[in-house]
């Protein structure tokens, strides 16, 4: 018999929201969108994007044994904006996404500075989540969604990160010698036309993860409609060594707002991961993501079904046909 439900590539945690502004040791509002990364010692470290009852947001450190529950959470802000040396954080510090870069020892940190002009993407770096070094906004507003690849591609870092231009709100890719100067932007995915899930906007969501097939790159994309917007993820598969180069792109989304939790808060029908572990079997994926703009919530994925679904699902189409009429129309 022909089976009626959609393959389900990523599993709720029965414990979600696994953290909340209830959790926390200081008055804050809502708490969501947190980076991730597992330290040396096997502990899973979430910086959280932490919003207080002004609207303006800070990160704030939680680490835990098996990356589920048993939280423990920094006593006070991790990092906070810094508007006297740093004025493009004058209205605050969103969405931390964190790369680990094994050659330097050092987590690099790409995130949103929020500022007069609006967000643009800042970059810093730390080894203990205690202290941090600012490179200060690599690239001006309107930008966000930003992450650094984890290696280096002939002796320059790269960027996926999402401008707001003429051409729209696609996913962009670019490369710098030292984290600071960066040049060839090219769009490395573009938003797709007319009615699909993922039309005239998208942008990244966790760091890429490293495959034996390529860069798996988990994606949400917005659809707007009349009651407001939908935050759902896809996925697209990027060649190895050039990561530029778009192997596969998903047809669907994979994972959508179902549970009360995600359909109900500051931001109704969002999911947002910003980062994720990966356990010791090289499959089993972790995914944090911020539900409806106010928790923190846990979903595991398994990246060998990930790329099995982009065999059959993926094309390199990356527009679609309907995008494609379009464009030549």
């Amino acid at each position: 018999m022909k089976s009626t439900k959609y393959l389900e590539l990523l599993t709720r945690n029965v414990k979600n929201p696994i953290l909340t502004a209830a959790d926390w040791p200081y008055p804050v509002h809502t708490v969501f969108n947190a980076g991730a990364t597992r330290l040396a010692d096997g502990t899973t470290l979430l910086l959280c994007r932490v919003e207080d009852r002004r609207g303006i947001s800070h990160f704030c450190a939680a680490r835990s044994a098996n990356g589920v529950d048993g939280w423990v959470i920094d006593p006070e802000p991790t990092f906070s904006p810094d508007p006297e040396n740093h004025p493009e954080e004058m209205w605050g510090i969103e969405d931390p996404r964190i790369t680990f870069m094994p050659d330097s020892g050092e987590y690099l940190i790409a995130y949103t500075a929020f500022g007069k002009s609006g967000p643009g993407v800042a970059i810093a770096s730390t080894k203990d989540f205690k202290t941090f070094e600012r490179f200060g906004l690599v690239m001006q507003a309107d930008d966000k969604d930003a992450a650094i690849f984890p290696c280096k591609f002939n002796g320059e870092y790269a960027l996926i990160h999402r401008p707001t231009t003429e051409m729209g709100s696609n996913m962009w890719i670019s490369f710098s010698p030292d984290l600071r100067n960066w040049g060839g932007h090219v769009v490395l995915l573009p938003a797709r036309r007319g009615a699909w899930w993922d039309a005239n906007k998208i942008g990244l969501s966790p760091p890429p993860i490293r495959t034996d097939k390529g860069w798996l790159v988990v994606y949400h994309g917005v659809r707007r409609h009349a009651s407001g917007s939908i935050y759902r993820l896809g996925l697209a598969l990027f060649e190895l060594d050039h990561p530029e180069i778009c192997l596969s792109r998903g047809s669907e989304w994979i994972f959508g707002p179902e549970a009360p939790y995600e359909k109900d808060g500051d931001v109704p029908n969002a999911i947002f991961p910003c980062g994720y572990t990966v356990e010791p079997d090289n499959d089993t994926v972790n995914f944090y993501y911020g539900a409806a703009d106010t928790v923190i919530c846990l979903a595991t994925a398994s990246i060998k079904q990930m790329l099995e679904y982009l065999e059959v699902n993926g094309s390199t189409d990356l527009l679609g046909i309907a995008g494609q009429v379009a464009e030549r129309s």
